[in-house]
């Protein structure tokens, strides 16, 4: 299944690529589950998150790997695959876009799962579809245009 979201930022793409860290990780978790960082090196190629969702009654890891980063004049793109996935996942797959729209960026989250039966992934769409909809307010409010 597909999911997709865009977010309208007021900074160029390549200050909200240099923004792209463990910190803004942090911050775009939501409150539920919360999320302790096990591992994080970063969004290039090889690098490795791995995170540890707590359902108060048990816990799971989600492990992903960068397999894939790119650069150019117009847009920054990393993408992260499900490696270790919690019990509702079967299949992961975030490539996070930022695409110059001239001085301001659009963010896009372009995301492909799968649970491990169809009718979850009906389940899921929702689910997750709000769990990014609420970065968006966190996007916009830390890739502000800084003032001089």
């Amino acid at each position: 299944m597909k999911l997709k979201l865009e977010t309208t930022v007021e900074q160029g793409y390549l200050d909200v690529k240099a923004g792209f860290d463990e910190s803004l990780f942090r911050k775009l978790s939501p409150p539920f589950p919360p999320v302790k960082v096990l591992r994080f090196d970063g969004c290039k190629k090889g690098d490795w998150v791995s995170l540890e969702l707590n359902f108060l009654l048990f816990k799971q890891k989600w492990t992903s790997e960068i397999t894939a980063d790119h650069t150019d004049d117009l847009e920054f793109y990393f993408i992260d695959e499900g490696v270790q996935l919690p019990f509702f996942l079967k299949k992961w797959k975030h490539k996070h876009r930022v695409i110059s729209t001239g001085i301001q960026s659009k963010i896009v989250d372009e995301i492909e799962f799968e649970a491990p039966f169809s009718w979850m992934n009906w389940a899921m769409y929702p689910l997750l579809s709000l769990q990014f909809a609420y970065r968006k307010p966190i996007y916009r409010k830390i890739f502000k245009r800084k003032e001089n």
